[in-house]
């Protein structure tokens, strides 16, 4: 249980807050590639650790990330005409670069026009420089003197043919979110049916494991990109059934694989403190996705969803109670009612409130990584605010992959294991 003052610390993650400047020392993934598809596109709205910005890709393919609001009147460049290498504000045409840079003051005047005169040089929006990586626009919002190497996650270094990357809206604080995607043990209670009939899960022992084994202990082990939680369950022949899931500073969390499916996982990022992009990603280290592994993605089974057409809100929602049925709830298709892991899970996520109060909570020793995560995001952010190192800034240090594998029961993970978490590219997982 969490002291109210350790809630707030580790929800609230707006500009000048302990856990809102770690954040910002990090790669943050702010959109999909084809978001901005093309030089001079529309601009998109980005909001990211409650900072409202706007994105566009200028007319030599460059990035900027950029204050929504122009500094004129406050009139927001979303509306903006993205033209000859900047964004043009359509109320007054005061006109700005990717970085942020006044370029034009039409209004003003000769002496302001054309960048030369003072006061056009004098006006200068906030500005956050961008890179595209594993088809995803990442930003870096934090000291531009402290600016990290592009992330290298496994997910990112595959060819596109091998991946498949959605995102949605999740209607909760970012670090609920974060722990359900690292609790392993709910998985036999809330995901059983799906684990069944899902395209993306089927076939594997270790979903029989799931089922016949509801109480998993668990072990916690450091790494330098973050912690290795492994979940245990009995399994046959005097072994342990281990599923190994990496939490990798700040929001990554790797899903250990089942059969011989495709890897998964998520990056779950603030957008302010009540709400967060879910952001999931299946990629295979070693071979293309397959088609009918494509179109089950696309279809929102596994970790995606279906949308409510032209947005990322998913079609499943708290509008409309996430579409449940208390019929197939109680005929155990599935255990709570709602279709499709990923919104079992937001669902219930997002019930807990838009910021969960963990000082009425009563934890668990199933709940180890979740007590060592928080743990661990603390300690990262004083790190940070007394400029000592932090986990996971260092590409070498976010090198891991999940894992699940049967080892005999005097073989503990974090030494039996390693060749399953860190293996080089391109071989295959470690699947059950």
């Amino acid at each position: 249980m969490l002291t109210q003052q350790e809630n707030d610390t580790l929800t609230r993650t707006g500009p000048g807050t302990l856990l809102g400047d770690m954040f910002r020392r990090y790669w943050i993934p702010a959109l999909h590639d084809w978001e901005l598809p093309e030089p001079d596109c529309p601009p998109v709205r980005v909001k990211l650790l409650g900072e409202r910005l706007v994105a566009f890709r200028d007319t030599q393919n460059r990035l900027g990330m950029i204050d929504e609001f122009c500094a004129h009147r406050g009139v927001s460049l979303w509306f903006g005409r993205n033209e000859e290498n900047g964004l043009r504000c359509p109320y007054h045409g005061w006109k700005y670069d990717v970085t942020g840079q006044c370029t034009e003051l039409p209004s003003e005047g000769e002496d302001a026009d054309g960048g030369n005169g003072p006061m056009c040089k004098r006006i200068k929006l906030k500005s956050y420089p961008c890179i595209e990586v594993g088809g995803t626009i990442w930003t870096y919002m934090g000291p531009p003197e402290l600016k990290p190497a592009p992330p290298a996650l496994e997910w990112t270094q595959v060819s596109p043919r091998q991946r498949y990357v959605s995102k949605r809206l999740q209607e909760c604080n970012y670090l609920q979110a974060i722990e359900g995607g690292i609790d392993s043990s709910h998985v036999s209670f809330l995901h059983g049916g799906a684990l069944k009939t899902d395209p993306l899960f089927v076939g594997s022992k270790g979903n029989e494991y799931n089922d016949k084994d509801r109480m998993p202990f668990f072990e916690v082990a450091d790494f330098p990109g973050g912690l290795l939680i492994g979940a245990r369950r009995n399994a046959d022949n005097d072994q342990y059934y281990w599923r190994i899931t990496p939490y990798i500073m700040p929001f990554h969390s790797i899903i250990p694989p089942r059969a011989g499916h495709p890897l998964g996982g998520h990056m779950w990022v603030p957008i302010d403190d009540e709400n967060c992009w879910a952001w999931s990603f299946n990629y295979h280290p070693k071979r293309d996705l397959s088609e009918a592994e494509l179109g089950a993605m696309k279809d929102g089974k596994g970790i995606h969803v279906k949308y409510v057409p032209g947005t990322f809100t998913p079609a499943a929602n708290k509008r409309n109670d996430y579409l449940m049925d208390r019929a197939a709830q109680k005929a155990g298709v599935h255990y709570s009612g709602i279709e499709g892991i990923a919104m079992q899970d937001a669902s219930l996520q997002e019930s807990m409130g838009t910021v969960q109060d963990r000082t009425r909570e009563n934890l668990c020793p199933t709940d180890r990584g979740i007590v060592m995560m928080r743990r661990l995001l603390l300690n990262a952010a004083k790190a940070n605010r007394d400029n000592r190192p932090m986990p996971a800034l260092d590409p070498q240090e976010q090198h891991v992959r999940s894992c699940a594998l049967l080892l005999p029961k005097d073989k503990p993970f974090k030494d039996h294991a390693k060749h399953g978490l860190f293996p080089p590219l391109g071989t295959d997982p470690l699947t059950v």
